[in-house]
């Protein structure tokens, strides 16, 4: 057996890092895995608990947990019931104006906990929902790993970046049906078996770009809407997209996400063998 080069050892100690800490961040208590709800609330009011009278009917928490009320002007309220033990961002109120995640800012929405769950309020398309964690949902306590390809140091490219000046627009589909417009800086350009592909990243967040994917084992050994991967900013006209590092979305777990599926630029006439495949408990 050859002895590996430090740079093929380096590589596969910063693939297996980045593979733990994506199962952390996936397991914790609140990750994705821990979604139990997705509940779309109408205007005025809306009664929540896990008794069957409610308009809202969780799968954790107390009968009657109180009323959320959705204004015309699209704030929520909370009531809580007397005994339903709830907290706000830590805090045991009697009532109190939830924040959704939409309109947070720099800080963070309002959680509601009680017991080992608890739920935010999330903005999509001009409606809101409830979005349901449980710490204890079984598809965190029953879930079985996640699989990859083989690490392979040649699915770690070095693309070209072609700025694009202004940002392109790219609509971008999501689960739900609804389309998103979302601002695109500039395409990433690479060459694999004597073929040249293109990629659009949207820019999320300011120090790195985020491209939803496609290729042609989407659906087979891959999930089929799209996989997830980051790249630092461009340097020096180039950018670095390492599909070891491709992942699923949280919809390949959960039908209580609300993911981006990969638009058309996006969908590469490329077998992409390298990062994470459908995963063992995959029922979708």
């Amino acid at each position: 057996m050859q002895a590996q080069t430090p740079a093929a050892t380096d590589f596969s100690q910063q693939n297996a890092n980045w593979q733990n800490k994506r199962l952390a961040g996936l397991t914790a208590p609140s990750g994705w895995l821990s979604l139990i709800g997705l509940d779309w609330l109408k205007e005025g009011a809306n009664r929540v608990g896990s008794a069957a009278d409610n308009d809202l009917v969780l799968k954790a928490g107390p009968a009657h947990l109180g009323v959320v009320t959705l204004s015309k002007d699209g704030s929520t309220h909370i009531v809580f019931d007397k005994h339903s033990g709830a907290t706000v961002d830590g805090k045991t109120v009697p009532e109190a104006t939830l924040v959704d995640d939409m309109h947070a800012g720099d800080g963070a929405p309002s959680v509601v906990a009680f017991g080992s769950a608890s739920f935010l309020v999330i903005e999509r398309d001009g409606r809101k929902a409830l979005r349901v964690k449980d710490s204890n949902a079984e598809t965190r306590t029953h879930f079985q790993g996640l699989d990859y390809y083989p690490a392979d140091p040649s699915w770690r490219i070095v693309a070209d970046w072609v700025p694009f000046d202004p940002p392109h627009e790219l609509e971008i589909g999501s689960v739900l049906g609804t389309v998103n417009k979302e601002k695109v800086p500039g395409k990433a350009v690479f060459h694999r078996d004597g073929h040249t592909y293109e990629l659009m990243p949207i820019q999320e967040e300011p120090d790195s770009l985020f491209f939803v994917i496609a290729d042609r084992t989407s659906g087979k050994e891959t999930y089929g809407a799209a996989r997830f991967l980051y790249a630092d900013l461009p340097k020096d006209g180039k950018v670095v997209l390492d599909f070891n590092r491709a992942y699923n979305p949280p919809c390949a777990f959960t039908p209580y996400a609300t993911c981006p599926l990969a638009p058309p630029e996006n969908r590469m006439d490329l077998a992409v063998t390298a990062g994470e495949k459908n995963y063992r408990g995959s029922h979708h």
